[in-house]
């Protein structure tokens, strides 16, 4: 039976967008009919379409009867993860000739990496590119030539912004081809561990260089469960991805079998008759990405500990889709979602165990048996979740096929059954309380120290933490204020340098926690930390007006965030002003042409978008 909150949550965010989903739904048909693909183009048009093309494909495309593939691709060679994208479009156009279809690039999009640009200046671009991806993304689809979309993109904003993208050409086919997580290296813990001993000076810089290489290593998304990998879960509980798809090495034989099988999958989803958005055979992304399979995507997530930015993606992509979801959703998914999972930064293993343990197949098969998924859902296999229950396996003739999971629990202390989990609800906590709404991840957060009340000590940016704990100042109780780090003051960078000196002042018995108005993303980890606070200070948020020495309550099994003081003395305060930057340290490396985005960019609790 399905879980009756499941069932409440969803149909709230049913009722909450009934207007805003059907004025979506109502564009996308309206689109279809009037702007089918090719057919309003003139001669002109199509032949620039078609310009670079063989003979044949300069038939099919021209004829309109055959499907055309636009491909968006985010392949670099510098991002390990993007990387193998580089052979994809060959194998695609290869697939689409023997449907007798064709297949073009569309266009590219911007890729950054997140793990370049940690505790960088380039960081501050990181998630507003989340939305310039989704510009380029409609761009690259606005000649209006193609029947379908295939999306290659894997890490942290490239995802959800490809899917924001898309999903403005809803009224299309889609599908999501990953290229699967590198070989694991040294042990997460392990490299953890000898950060902080470098955040100690214990440790030098060409030691941790070695450390840091040994774990990021080779092509492939990085074995942590991070964004990258967080994406991968939530594309295919969305059922845009095919299953068992997204843990998959880049070199396994079975990895372009599943890329050939995707091809086959968005092709079928396509029909011959254009203007009907609502024939049988065609599956537009705008059916695919609902209510119902934005509440599976955000379940499986709660249940595998998944990253902290989807509290931002999640409701963003959701807006795109005319859907209004909220940080209140998931608090109360989270409340009856089980941990079955722990993968690092929650527990030790990596994304490779988890595959070995069962994967996404094993996810999806015990959060069935708890009636925790809905079923109401199209999928590129069909209606329903069953199929991704099953996990794909290489047939002689090197073709996909998609086997029942029959296996029980083999790795119990990487994944578990819905009877046995490692605790009875979800690692994602919503607080609120006179600072103003956050969230927490807490499912890598020991139960004693799920709950703080300490002085606080304010900082405005992560390095000014850092500095004070390399000169010995925080050897102490407190709860560490970082502000001015949300969408509108920076960009909301990651804050992953804060990670290793917190963590090392709770190794030594010290009550830390951390509260900002920024953002710790899935590395966030066994400190206590409030994030995505709003407001932001930089829009006069509560924590703009807090002083060193204020005494603060984070509670996370309450749910509440507050400093000690009457609402009438917190706010007779004159709150403070973000720091006076020198010119070059705003307008260097690109963060200039920003500047408009933060000026527009919405709150965290919306899902920190500029649109």
């Amino acid at each position: 039976m399905m879980n009756v909150t499941v069932e409440a949550v969803t149909n709230t965010i049913r009722e909450r967008s009934r207007q805003s989903r059907q004025d979506y739904l109502a564009l996308m048909s309206a689109t279809r009919q009037h702007l089918p693909p090719r057919k309003r183009l003139s001669c002109g048009n199509l032949a620039h379409t078609f310009a670079a093309c063989s003979a044949h494909e300069k038939q099919l495309i021209a004829g309109m009867q055959a499907p055309n593939i636009g491909i968006v691709t985010s392949y670099n060679d510098m991002l390990s993860a993007h990387q193998p994208l580089q052979r994809y479009p060959n194998i695609i156009k290869q697939v689409a000739a023997q449907h007798h279809a064709s297949a073009q690039v569309a266009g590219g999009v911007g890729a950054m990496c997140d793990g370049v640009t940690q505790g960088q200046p380039g960081m501050e671009l990181s998630l507003f590119s989340r939305d310039v991806i989704a510009m380029a993304t409609a761009i690259s689809l606005s000649h209006n030539t193609f029947d379908a979309v295939v999306c290659l993109g894997v890490c942290d904003k490239i995802v959800p912004g490809m899917l924001i993208g898309a999903l403005k050409f809803g009224h299309l086919p889609t599908v999501f081809v990953p290229a699967g997580p590198m070989a694991s290296g040294i042990p997460n813990k392990e490299k953890a561990l000898v950060r902080q001993r470098h955040a100690q000076g214990m440790v030098n810089d060409e030691a941790l260089l070695a450390v840091e290489s040994a774990s990021y290593h080779s092509p492939g998304t990085c074995t942590f469960y991070g964004t990258a990998n967080s994406n991968q879960v939530m594309v295919e509980m969305l059922g845009i991805q095919l299953p068992g798809a997204s843990f998959v090495h880049p070199d396994s034989l079975i990895r372009e079998a599943l890329t050939r099988e995707s091809v086959h999958r968005v092709l079928s989803a396509c029909v011959t008759d254009q203007t009907d958005i609502h024939a049988s055979a065609l599956k537009p992304l705008s059916a695919m990405v609902t209510e119902a399979s934005l509440v599976n995507a955000a379940v499986a997530l709660l249940a595998s500990g998944g990253s902290t930015n989807h509290t931002l993606h999640l409701l963003a992509i959701a807006q795109a889709a005319g859907i209004d979801m909220r940080w209140q959703d998931l608090d109360r998914l989270s409340a009856v979602t089980p941990l079955l999972a722990k993968i690092y930064p929650n527990g030790d293993a990596d994304v490779n165990a988890f595959q070995a343990a069962g994967g996404t197949a094993f996810l999806v098969r015990e959060l069935r048996r708890g009636g925790l998924l809905n079923e109401d859902v199209v999928t590129l296999m069909g209606h329903g979740m069953a199929a991704y229950e099953n996990t794909p396996e290489l047939q002689a003739d090197m073709s996909v096929a998609w086997v029942n999971l029959d296996s029980g629990v083999i790795m119990p202390d990487v994944l578990r059954s819905f009877d046995t989990p490692f605790t009875e609800q979800g690692g994602l906590r919503y607080l609120n309380g006179n600072l103003g709404e956050c969230i927490s991840k807490i499912s890598a957060v020991k139960p004693e120290h799920r709950t703080i009340t300490a002085p606080c000590l304010i900082f405005e940016s992560q390095s000014a933490l850092k500095q004070a704990f390399e000169r010995g100042e925080l050897a102490r109780d407190f709860i560490a204020v970082v502000r001015f780090q949300g969408p509108a003051a920076n960009g909301m960078p990651e804050l992953h340098q804060l990670t290793p000196s917190l963590g090392a002042l709770l190794d030594q018995g010290f009550k830390v926690a951390l509260v900002t108005d920024g953002r710790m993303s899935g590395a966030s980890g066994k400190v206590p930390a409030a994030i995505h606070v709003c407001p932001e200070a930089s829009v006069g948020g509560p924590l703009a007006r807090l002083q060193d020495g204020d005494v603060i309550t984070l509670d996370t099994e309450l749910g509440h965030l507050f400093v000690h003081l009457s609402d009438e003395a917190l706010a007779a305060r004159i709150p403070a002003q973000k720091p006076v930057e020198e010119a070059w340290q705003h307008q260097s490396l690109g963060r200039d042409l920003f500047l408009k985005l933060r000026e527009q960019a919405g709150p965290a609790n919306r899902g920190a978008s500029f649109f």
